[in-house]
């Protein structure tokens, strides 16, 4: 868990980074008005090093750590990814009554992040392949390497869990004191401040959720299918971001716009996934009943969206907020 708070962090800071690097006042290709939405490059880079290091190289990684596995793919890459921030984009959109062009957001989103992961797969293959080959030729291997760093006993997982601890402590307190610092002077770097500091509760409760995936519903474990912890995490995350993007316009004020932006982007953001939606979407796909895919694709879809019409889009056409 510490690992995955670390990882966090760096996710919302990667995530942020995106936002204004490929945004209006950089390369101009995405903003909030088109299909191209903010969060679309970090979507696709988080479904593509998944690809890599949650499928083609996940044993691998698991060789050395299972925690290193969990806080790389849950933590970094399912924070890097956020599907309330997806979700909310498109509201806005019909709000301002672009539906068509948020419809064709969902459908060239998913397709994107889809595409993604395909493309991280095969390009990981081909790497490994690489390796494998390079290995043959000389004659050299790397299990006897990966033993020497495998975290097996408990003296290195007590080492590696107190310098974890350490250093989440640390960072911890280096984002409180710069939210500090940028709140009081209300300049705008408070919301990022904000969302690294709120950002590991959100990747831990999706981490718990993760246990009702494979379970199924009832005792019977109907749907086993259908990866309830994800699908959980994903609708009440947008859940909540709906409901924090209509306090911001009812309330219309710089503390209210700073502490919600600063959650939804912290907090929600690392709560809710891409990534391992694109992952639990991919494996379907390739199934024998690939159905499943695009019926998990659209529960998850229709049931955050329709909610969030009800609890963002209704009390603002219905208030008139501006």
């Amino acid at each position: 868990m510490q690992l995955c708070a670390l990882k966090t962090k760096k996710q919302v800071l990667t995530r942020y980074v995106l936002q204004k690097l490929f945004g209006p006042r950089v390369a101009g290709l995405t903003n909030d008005k088109n299909i191209l939405y903010l969060d679309l490059p970090s979507n696709m880079v988080g479904s593509f090093l998944m690809g890599w290091w949650g499928i083609v190289f996940k044993a691998d990684i698991s060789s050395v750590s299972d925690y290193l596995a969990i806080g790389l793919t849950t933590g970094y890459l399912g924070s890097l990814t956020t599907f309330s921030g997806w979700n909310q984009k498109m509201l806005d959109l019909i709000v301002d009554g672009h539906w068509v062009l948020a419809v064709l957001g969902f459908l060239v989103g998913l397709f994107l992040a889809a595409y993604s992961i395909i493309f991280g797969i095969e390009t990981a293959k081909g790497f490994r392949w690489l390796l494998t080959r390079r290995n043959a030729c000389t004659g050299s291997g790397t299990p006897s390497s990966s033993s020497n760093w495998r975290v097996d006993s408990f003296k290195r997982h007590l080492a590696v869990m107190g310098v974890l601890i350490l250093m989440l402590g640390l960072l911890w307190g280096v984002c409180g004191a710069l939210l500090r610092e940028e709140f009081s002077s209300g300049n705008s770097g408070a919301q990022l401040w904000l969302a690294c500091f709120v950002g590991p509760p959100g990747v831990w409760i999706r981490w718990f959720l993760a246990r009702l995936n494979g379970r199924g519903l009832g005792r019977a474990g109907s749907f086993k299918w259908v990866p309830f912890g994800t699908l959980a995490a994903n609708v009440s995350a947008a859940c909540i971001m709906a409901a924090l993007s209509t306090v911001k316009k009812a309330v219309n004020s710089q503390t209210s716009d700073t502490v919600a932006s600063g959650i939804q982007l912290g907090f929600l953001g690392c709560l809710s996934t891409v990534s391992t939606f694109t992952a639990e979407f991919n494996a379907m796909r390739e199934s024998e009943r690939p159905w499943r895919a695009y019926a998990y694709a659209l529960i998850t879809i229709c049931i955050s969206f329709g909610l969030g019409i009800l609890i963002y889009s209704v009390p603002v056409w219905t208030k008139g907020y501006g």
